[in-house]
């Protein structure tokens, strides 16, 4: 299992990992270290005998000489991106003309472009399990674990995290579809609500007045921080949750620049029981921050509520783009280290609507 470091930033926010069998290595440990190159089938003649041990002499005598190192830094920024007309359908084919890419007002110029379709990805499901959750949770299980089913290929990996109270790592980087549902379906309510009514639902859990928690903006963090932010290549975060957070540690605008800076998009699949709060108006008001959240990634928020339906097609929607993404790169015009946001912009020359991420974090220099 992946050993989860928390950031001093983040230690009094609570991730635990539950016991379990060893996920498998992530992609970079699972590739077998190359052999090194054969020695030649072929008898060597003298002369090249003699050749070999003067470049080993010459080896040797380069060895001794001072070494300096030259260190170039190129600040690379890659975008993905989805494409939609104005009844939200993605638009494929399109080419590096159709585009222009700006950097805090300033044009950029595309060094590369390309539909990504089968580019791995790395994708964290993360499902919230406090006591407002007790009516969709098992519909989330169900339907998430036909989603990972249905999307992951042999080339991705996916993690699962539930969040209550604290955070729990329930299944480390994996490519066996069959420990992330597993991972899914032991997620539980958490054990710190009692029973009592629910304001028009005829009773269930509510929260106990010593245990609030559902420590959304820690989860996401901790996704993105400790877990997606030294993956390469696409990387997504799902959420299943309500979109309300009580008791993290840290503030949503945290949570939205650990994801920037991970290069994450991420999406909510709004799952709310509204009689929780009493019918609608009641009390629920996640909705606002999680629009805050997706639109900053480059994501968004799908409202399901409780409808099984309405969840399956959400996640439909989602494995649509993940695999129908454009990707651009460019090398910035401003040429500073200095670790700043940078706002981004990507216009269609035809109009079609960009599912971007708002900006990014420049690098910030080793000097």
């Amino acid at each position: 299992m992946l050993v989860v470091a928390l950031a001093a930033f983040c230690m009094a926010a609570p991730f635990t990992s539950a016991q379990q069998p060893a996920s498998q290595p992530s992609s970079a440990q699972q590739s077998p270290a190359k052999p090194s190159a054969p020695a030649s089938a072929g008898q060597q003649s003298p002369d090249q005998q003699s050749g070999n041990q003067k470049g080993e002499d010459q080896k040797s005598d380069d060895s001794q000489q001072p070494t300096e190192t030259l260190k170039v830094n190129v600040n690379v920024v890659q975008v993905f991106f989805n494409v939609k007309d104005k009844h939200g359908a993605l638009m494929p084919n399109l080419t590096k003309d159709d585009f222009e890419i700006s950097e805090d007002n300033n044009k950029q110029t595309l060094k590369y472009f390309t539909a990504e379709t089968n580019l791995p990805l790395t994708l964290g499901i993360l499902i919230d399990s406090s006591g407002s959750q007790l009516r969709v949770l098992d519909m989330e299980k169900e339907v998430g674990g036909a989603f990972l089913k249905q999307i992951l290929t042999d080339k991705d990996e996916a993690f699962v995290i539930d969040f209550n109270v604290d955070a729990s790592l329930l299944q480390d980087f994996t490519r066996d579809v069959h420990r992330l549902q597993k991972a899914l379906n032991s997620v539980k309510i958490n054990a710190g609500f009692s029973t009592g009514p629910i304001p028009g639902a005829g009773g269930g859990p509510v929260p106990t007045a010593n245990q609030p928690g559902t420590v959304l903006y820690d989860a996401v963090y901790l996704s993105a921080h400790d877990m997606l932010a030294k993956e390469v290549g696409r990387k997504a975060m799902i959420l299943l949750t309500d979109g309300e957070d009580e008791g993290s540690k840290l503030k949503i605008k945290d949570a939205i620049e650990a994801a920037q800076k991970a290069d994450a998009i991420v999406y909510v699949l709004l799952c709310a029981d509204r009689g929780f709060y009493g019918g609608i108006g009641g009390g629920y008001s996640g909705e606002f921050d999680m629009r805050k959240l997706t639109e900053a990634t480059g994501g968004r928020v799908i409202n399901v509520g409780n409808k099984f339906d309405k969840l399956r097609d959400a996640f439909d929607q989602i494995a649509a783009e993940l695999r129908s993404q454009y990707n651009i790169g460019f090398t910035s015009t401003n040429t500073k280290l200095d670790g700043t946001y940078r706002k981004l912009e990507i216009k269609n020359k035809q109009g079609y609507k960009i599912q971007a991420r708002a900006g990014y974090y420049a690098g910030r220099s080793e000097n």
